[in-house]
Formats: C-alpha cells, structure tokens, sequence
C-alpha cells in the first residue's frame, strides 16, 4: 500500500513504539489463541453547525488509542487504551490471555495482502481554512433563504474526519488503511399559514472539502431540501391497506440495507438467528433480484482499502437472481463457518470488537423504464425517500417511515402523501419483487449503520422497484 510507509512514521516514530518489541508483545499475548490483532488508530475529527441565522457550534477532536483482541473459538478478550505505549498494551495483554487459558488454538493466517490503497494522505481537515468552512455555511443559510418566501427555518451542518489505521498481526503481519470522510447536510421548514413541513438533503464521501462545497453542489442540496418541504406542505394523509408500492431509486435502498442486508451477516446466521438462517443455495427472492456488498468503489462513504481486521474489501455477491449465494463474514464468524472473510470485519474505533457489518449493499439493475413500471399500477404508493425503520433481524419484520411518498392511480403519480409507513417482512418482500428498473444510482453518501451500539459509515443503493401487496400505514 501505497500509504503504508506514512501509518508507520505516524505509530511507530510520532508516537514511540518500537515495531519488533511491540510485535513481540502481541505475540506473546494471543498465544494458544486462534485469532487476534493490535489495532492502532489516530483519528481527527471537526464539525459545524449553522442554525438561526448563525454559528451554533464548532467542534474538533484527536482520538488516539488501541485495541488488543485475543480469540479463542468464539469467545473474545478484548481491551483497548488511549494511552499508546508498550506498557499498555503490556497491560491489556494481561487482560486478553486469559481467553485463551487451556486453549490450544493455532492462528489462523494472515489476511491477503493488497498493493491497493483507496485514499491518499490528503485530509479534509486541513484543505480548507476554519473561516472559509464558516463563509461557506453563512452563504448556504443566505443562499436557501432567499429562495422562497415560505422558507422559517434552515440549518446547515458540514463534518470532516481523517482516520488512519494500523493493524499488527502477532506473526508481525502489517497493513493499514487511511480514510478521509466528509458531509454536507441542509435542512429547511418551510410553512404556510400555521402549516410546516421540513425536508432535508445531504451528500458526502471518501474525499477532502473540496469535492463536495462548490456552488453547483451545495447548492443542489439547497434545491433538493426546498424542493421536499415544498411537496409535503402540499401533502394529504396517506392511505393504508395492502397495495402495490414502488421504491424510487437510490436512498430508499436504506429499506434493502435494513431488512435484508442485516439479515445476511455472518454473526446472526452462524448464530441461527437470521431469517435466512440454512438458506444458502436456496431461493429467497423473485429472479432478477442481485444483491450485492461492494467496499471497493472508490470515494464511496462505506468503502474501505481494508477493513479494521486488515482484509481486503471486496465485491460480495450475497443474492443471485434470486439465490442466497453469499453472507456478509468477519473472520471470526466465516472461520466457525467454514467460509471465507469478505472484507466486512468493522468497529467503530479502536475502542470497540469488530463485527460482520455491510460497507456499501445495494440490488443490481433490471431492465424496466421506471415510467413503465408506475404505468403499471392501478393504485399504489410511490416511496422516494424514507426517514427512520426498524428491524427485527430474527423474524424479519420492519417498519419504516416515508418522508416523501405520492399516491398511485391510474398508472400516474399524483398527490403526495403525509404519515405513510411501510410495513412488512424483509424475506417475505423480496418474494413479492414483481419488476426492477433499469435505473441504479447509489444514495448521495449520508448513511451510517447502528450495530450493537456501533455506528459506522455505509452505503445503499438500488433501482425503482415494484412490490406486490405490502402493507401500508397511513392516516386517512
């Protein structure tokens, strides 16, 4: 990797470690264990908000720490530092051994090596000066203010992070990753009469500022936000009942990520407590449904060179024309599974154990027009942006909230709709795919995923889709 050398300057001559003793130190506390890793991390991280016509806060903050974790079978020793020096990691060795008392294990390999490397050194906290960040928010405000006379309310937000990481195999294996991440959010309440309705837009990705903060992109985020507030505060309440429901493109793959992609990760099902659980080979879905996990896609907000166990990250195909081909595995959950790790092995910081987690899921293309596909509903909802959900990842069920959704009728979008939630099972819906657009697109780069008290960046992504009598939620 081409970045490799400078995560080494950074850990092992700013900060004072010694490579060969500390390797040793690893060494000597994963003995008898079957896995196990030193993870290194300094992070720094900033963020803005402008609200009220003014500044209301600016934050920064410098992380620095490690993560001792020890493996035996499918138990886990884990302590981690801030303190970066070979007494701590001394003393959390202490810790992590007993895990593996009595046990004879022997470590599993290391993980492949790459020459890839994702991102540069460049970070986004430092290609851009604090007073032009806060000139920037100042015009955004001024610019969405000025737009439109029912505009009450708008608030803009843009964070930057720069994460670099090490990890040190007790074999004295290295490798490392560097990850810059950025985002702009603009959110407007728009009213009329003593009616407001809100709408929100954002975009983001592996990259400096200036990727993201030119005029012709903040100001689409502007546009985008207006354009949400406007259409709900002409909102009526929504129907309910069984119906036809097509999802709009892109972001509404958050429905994908949620009800089928967490279902799909090694943990749950080596557990037995996925839904698809003992499906593989077999068929879960309508054909021309393709499911994918992709942590390769350069710039994207989940992507990663590797992941925080240091394995590579990769294309994962999960489901194949409607076949269960491929879960989501950590080397911990793919080793008691007999399989191979995909590169999904994610923490949060070096604070946390890594678990299988998606980096960017989405379902692959078909060949529908997105027109012909509404043309061919009678009546139904058309959801294009959805707001929070929630999973139960055993049985599958799920209900998620619509932010913007219109009514169906006659094979024409018509009113938009205000309350409407979607309710179903996600095993069960992806049975009930009856067309699939020819129209991807990945979301703009806003999505973090919650896992056991971990947040971690992700993407979702899919095409217009058609689904056959699911159940919707509504007010009217």
């Amino acid at each position: 990797m081409s970045n490799l050398a400078e995560l080494e300057r950074l850990f092992f001559t700013r900060v004072g470690l010694d490579r060969a003793r500390t390797t040793r130190l690893v060494a000597d506390s994963l003995g008898g264990a079957d896995d196990g890793e030193l993870f290194l991390e300094y992070c720094q991280s900033e963020s803005f908000a402008f609200d009220d016509g003014r500044l209301k806060s600016a934050t920064f903050d410098t992380a620095q720490g490690f993560g001792l974790r020890a493996v035996a079978d499918e138990a886990v020793g884990y302590a981690h530092s801030t303190e970066l020096s070979e007494a701590a990691i001394r003393r959390a060795g202490d810790a992590v051994r007993a895990v593996a008392r009595g046990h004879s294990g022997r470590l599993s390999p290391a993980p492949a090596g790459t020459n890839r490397a994702l991102y540069a050194e460049d970070s986004p906290l430092t290609d851009m000066a604090f007073a032009d960040k806060v000139r920037l928010l100042e015009e955004i405000n001024a610019y969405a203010r000025g737009r439109d006379e029912r505009v009450r309310q708008v608030s803009v937000s843009l964070a930057g992070e720069w994460q670099a990481a090490l990890i040190l195999r007790a074999d004295g294996a290295l490798v490392g990753d560097i990850r810059p991440l950025v985002r702009l959010n603009v959110a407007i309440v728009a009213g009329k009469g003593e009616r407001q309705e809100s709408g929100s837009a954002g975009t983001g990705g592996r990259s400096v500022y200036a990727a993201f903060v030119t005029p012709e992109v903040w100001r689409a985020q502007v546009e985008e936000a207006l354009r949400q507030a406007l259409v709900n505060l002409e909102s009526v309440p929504a129907p309910a009942g069984e119906m036809t429901v097509v999802l709009g493109p892109g972001w509404p793959g958050i429905l994908l990520h949620e009800a089928i992609g967490h279902g799909l990760e090694g943990d749950f099902n080596r557990k037995k407590t996925s839904a698809f659980a003992g499906l593989m080979g077999q068929r879960v879905a309508t054909p021309g449904v393709t499911v994918v996990d992709d942590g390769t896609i350069a710039g994207r907000r989940g992507s990663l060179t590797v992941d925080d166990e240091g394995t590579p990250s990769a294309r994962t195909v999960l489901i194949e024309d409607g076949i269960l081909v491929g879960y989501i595995q950590d080397r911990l959950n793919a080793r008691l599974m007999g399989m191979a790790p995909t590169g999904n092995g994610r923490r949060q910081s070096f604070a946390h154990t890594p678990l299988p987690r998606m980096t960017n899921t989405y379902m692959l293309a078909g060949t529908q027009a997105p027109a012909e596909i509404i043309a061919g509903v009678e009546r139904g909802l058309y959801a294009v942006n959805f707001g929070g959900g929630q999973v139960d990842i055993t049985s599958g069920k799920f209900v998620f909230s619509c932010t913007e959704a219109y009514q169906i009728e006659g094979g024409k979008v018509g009113a938009p709709v205000k309350g409407a939630t979607l309710i179903g099972n996600g095993p069960d819906a992806l049975t009930r795919v009856a067309a699939v657009g020819n129209d991807l697109s990945l979301d703009p780069g806003i999505g973090t995923c919650g896992k056991q008290g971990q947040g971690v960046p992700v993407g979702v992504g899919q095409p217009t889709l058609r689904l056959d009598r699911l159940t919707v939620g509504g007010t009217a």
